[in-house]
């Protein structure tokens, strides 16, 4: 019998918690892999923008114009309401059984296009103001601010279609289905990459100015894929639709209790890039698309490592909340943290040691010059210094929803939000760091937002394993410095002997010392016996023996 208590010199978890522990893992696996091919179709989707538009006043009004929609996706889609809508429908899977939970997807399903399609109408009417409150530097280059207005009300309606994508993936992870909906965006890129180049084409065969447009276009065409991909999958688990609304409903009243201030809670980071946008605005053209590709090349790592534990750990945390065990809700969640310091440490290393290579080696051609490669991995190598944080919190903060409590990350957000201002107003208008110090804020500001969540669920739930996720992070810490080290050391050899070699060179350069980095990486971490190498070790054995 366990007779584990509170005062245990050893206490050692029940097989139920390593089982889910385990499952977590597994599952996160499962979503990194599906995310993985996403994000490498994500950064050909980005080397053709870059290729195709290069740096300046087109590129920046586009990133500018999908920032406003991507922001409102954020704060009421794939953030708020994904975290809101996955707690409460496993919740009442567990508490009232399948029929109320799929009367839920319905009612939640059909509102949110009713109210995102009257938001969608507010924001193409009222663009212009919008554009000039994240971008009013443009005004001072003949054109931009037009263009940016344009595209703005032109790619508005995305919202309403990853809404519905989202509604869609919140459901299938509950149901404990990972790869379908994390492999969504893989179809984003495709429609964006195929839809972006046909129309560009149409609207300019020259691909001149007004090619942007067109691939506008295509990045609409790409959110729609998203959702029907989803389609099949969610008859498969036992949706059927039913043209159903009701604001009333006590599971829908819930999820906008937890949406509102999920708002901010959930999307502190994305609020952020959009203040930081309005800094960058004054920079002149490029410092907002060197930040943009530097993000994207974060967004790597966010997506395979720290979205996709929090996707597999949300569904598991808000079934033990809804059962009582909250033993099992902090052990699952400290190995998710665990799991996060395990995997994007050593990631955010590498980006900082090897930035450079590797966007010259995805972006530097057609209009994407060396120098903007070298300005983009400067804001890469300090954006890389908040990485474990930007993770993290995409697994802290949902584990509040599932606690029923969206105010706590709503108060911190509210602070760091203040806090980026401030930054950026001393790093960029004082000290004069540019875009650098645009990206350091944003870190540093993560990092925070992280600390916080992670004392304020301690003192919410109890300890987190806070001893031993201390020891692991310290051995994580001195496996990635020793990893930094090959990586250095390698690529300048590497860049002595190939850099002049053309493509070749280039990709030698910059893949080579990612190989010795993870091979050292690897070893060392088996050397010091870090649990969550061995946790994914066996996940990916019962994987394999799955398969």
């Amino acid at each position: 019998m366990n007779t584990e208590g509170p005062h245990s010199s050893a206490p050692i978890a029940p097989p139920i918690a390593e089982e889910t522990a385990g499952r977590v893992t597994r599952s996160a696996g499962v979503v990194s892999l599906a995310v993985m091919g996403s994000r490498l179709l994500g950064l050909v989707r980005e080397q053709v923008f870059a290729a195709v538009f290069g740096v300046g006043m087109h590129s920046d009004a586009f990133i500018a114009a999908f920032r406003i929609p991507n922001l409102l996706r954020d704060l009421f889609a794939e953030g708020a309401l994904s975290a809101a809508f996955v707690s409460t429908f496993s919740q009442l899977i567990v508490t009232q059984g399948e029929r109320a939970a799929w009367r839920l997807a319905n009612l939640v399903f059909n509102g949110l296009v009713l109210v995102l399609t009257g938001v969608t109408m507010l924001g193409i009417v009222f663009a212009p103001q919008i554009v000039g409150l994240i971008a009013r530097g443009f005004e001072a280059i003949p054109g931009k601010m037009a263009l940016t207005i344009e595209m703005t009300r032109l790619m508005f309606p995305f919202i309403i279609l990853v809404a519905m994508a989202a509604v869609a993936m919140g459901i299938l992870n509950s149901r404990d289905r990972f790869g379908i909906p994390a492999s969504a965006s893989t179809f984003f890129n495709i429609g964006s990459i195929l839809g972006g180049l046909g129309f560009a084409h149409v609207m300019d065969p020259s691909f001149g100015p007004r090619a942007i447009v067109g691939w506008a276009i295509g990045t609409l065409i790409g959110g729609a894929l998203q959702f029907v991909i989803q389609v099949p999958s969610l008859y498969r688990v036992g949706f059927r639709y039913e043209p159903i609304v009701s604001f009333r409903d006590p599971g829908v009243r819930q999820i906008i209790r937890l949406m509102g201030p999920a708002i901010i809670g959930a999307a502190a980071v994305q609020i952020n890039v959009f203040v930081n946008t309005n800094f960058a605005s004054y920079l002149g053209d490029g410092p907002v698309s060197w930040l943009n590709y530097a993000f994207r090349l974060m967004q790597f790592p966010i997506g395979v490592f720290g979205v996709a534990i929090g996707m597999a750990t949300l569904p598991a945390v808000s079934r033990a909340a809804a059962r009582g065990d909250l033993a099992e809700f902090r052990r699952t969640l400290a190995a998710s943290v665990g799991l996060v310091f395990f995997l994007c440490i050593p990631s955010a290393c590498g980006l900082a040691v090897l930035g450079e290579p590797i966007i010259r080696l995805i972006y530097e051609r057609g209009r994407f010059t060396s120098f903007d490669t070298e300005q983009t991995a400067a804001a890469l190598a300090f954006y890389a210094i908040g990485l474990a944080g930007y993770a993290a919190i995409k697994v802290l903060a949902p584990a509040f929803y599932a606690l029923n409590d969206a105010r706590t990350p709503m108060r911190i957000s509210l602070i760091s939000i203040a806090t980026n201002y401030a930054f950026n107003y001393l790093l960029v208008r004082q000290l004069g760091f540019g875009h650098r110090g645009l990206a350091l804020s944003t870190s540093l500001v993560a990092l925070f937002n992280f600390l916080a969540l992670f004392g304020l669920m301690h003192r919410k739930i109890g300890h987190l394993e806070e001893r031993r996720l201390l020891h692991s992070l310290g051995k994580i810490v001195l496996a990635s410095g020793v990893m930094s080290a090959v990586c250095y050391a390698s690529f300048r050899e590497l860049e002595v002997h190939m850099g002049s070699r053309g493509l070749l060179g280039h990709t030698l350069t910059a893949l080579g010392p990612v190989g010795l980095g993870l091979a050292t990486f690897l070893l060392i971490g088996r050397i010091l016996r870090v649990r969550e190498l061995e946790m994914a070790q066996v996940a990916f054995r019962r994987f394999l023996a799955r398969s």
